[in-house]
Order: structure tokens, then C-alpha cells, then sequence
């Protein structure tokens, strides 16, 4: 039970990691929560300063999502509690200790867990995201339909069903995020 904790408390803390704002301050010095719609994650990065930077913080905050999990897989945690270091880290992401609880919107994060769990699932969602993102160019929609396909490939293959509901769950926290930080977007646009 203690190792479990401990691995929840790391997987919060890798999560807590700002790969957005550290990234932006290396490429342009700016902080990446001051520019764009002030969302410290890959999408806002890429918007704002480029492809390039925007692969490197999408790559890191999927690390940190896969990281989290693999690590409680490794030291021998069951199911339950590898699906709770994945939450972890994600609200790491969502809410960092590092700068006030201001994070991103845990999408990366979130499917670098399932990376783990269902790897053939979440590459197959990725695609479909992909594919819908080139032909739409509506992020939003693209992501939906993407992702939200994801859980169906994960009810269709027989996955267990608390990996359904943890699915489901983490992509409904995304939209419920951006909701909660409206406010601040909204003032931020106010400034500029």
C-alpha cells in the first residue's frame, strides 16, 4: 500500500512537470501562459510558436503520462492502482505544484497512458484523429471523434471495463479543463 502511494505522488509530481512553459522559454523566452489562448500545453505551443516546439512538448507530456503507469506496472501494482498513476499524472499535468496549479489540459498525458494499456487501441484512435484533423481542420472535432473512438475499440476488444470508464472518464476531463479555465482565457484575451 505504501509503494502505491509513493508511485501516486510521483506520478503527480512528473506530471506537475511544465514541459509547455519550460519549452517556451527556451525557444522565445516568453512564458506560453501569457500568449494564445494561455493553455500550457502542445496545442497552444504549436499555435503560437511553431510545429517544432509543439512536437517536443506533445512528446514530453505523453511521456509523462506513459512514465506514471509504467512505473507502477513495474513495481508490481495492480490494475487499479497503475489506472490511478495515470490519473495522477494527468491531474499533475492539469494542476501543477511547480506554477500554481495552472497547467494544460491533459490530452498528451492522457493518451500516453493509454498508450500503455491499449497500445494497438490508442494508436489506431491517433490515426483516425489524424486523418479527421487533415480533412476537417477542426482540432476540437477531430479530437472527439478520434479519441471518442478510442473507447469504442476498447469496449469492442474486450477490455476490462473499469479501462472503458477510466477511457471515457480522462477524455471527458479535457472539454471539463477547458471549461474550468475559461475564465482565465477570457481575461487573458481581454489584454491583448
Amino acid at each position: 500500500m505504501e509503494k502505491n502511494l509513493l508511485v501516486l505522488v510521483m506520478s503527480y509530481l512528473i506530471g506537475s512537470i511544465p514541459t509547455a512553459l519550460v519549452v517556451s522559454r527556451l525557444v522565445s523566452g516568453v512564458d506560453i501562459r501569457e500568449i494564445g489562448d494561455g493553455n500550457m500545453g502542445a496545442r497552444n505551443v504549436t499555435r503560437t510558436l511553431g510545429w517544432g516546439p509543439g512536437i517536443v512538448v506533445a512528446a514530453f507530456d505523453f511521456s509523462k503520462g506513459s512514465l506514471a503507469v509504467l512505473m507502477a506496472r513495474q513495481l508490481g501494482s495492480p490494475l487499479n492502482w497503475q489506472l490511478a498513476s495515470g490519473v495522477s499524472a494527468v491531474l499533475g499535468h492539469d494542476f501543477p505544484i511547480y506554477v500554481h496549479f495552472r497547467g494544460g489540459q491533459g490530452m498528451a498525458s492522457t493518451l500516453g497512458t493509454l498508450m500503455v494499456f491499449m497500445p494497438y487501441q490508442t494508436f489506431l484512435g491517433l490515426v483516425i484523429f489524424a486523418a479527421a484533423y487533415y480533412l476537417w481542420r477542426n482540432f476540437d472535432l477531430s479530437a472527439a471523434t478520434g479519441l471518442g473512438l478510442l473507447a469504442v475499440f476498447a469496449w469492442v476488444s474486450d477490455q476490462p471495463l473499469i479501462l472503458i470508464a477510466y477511457t471515457i472518464t480522462l477524455f471527458l476531463s479535457i472539454p471539463a479543463k477547458k471549461i474550468f479555465d475559461w475564465p482565465r482565457r477570457r481575461r487573458l484575451a481581454q489584454r491583448h
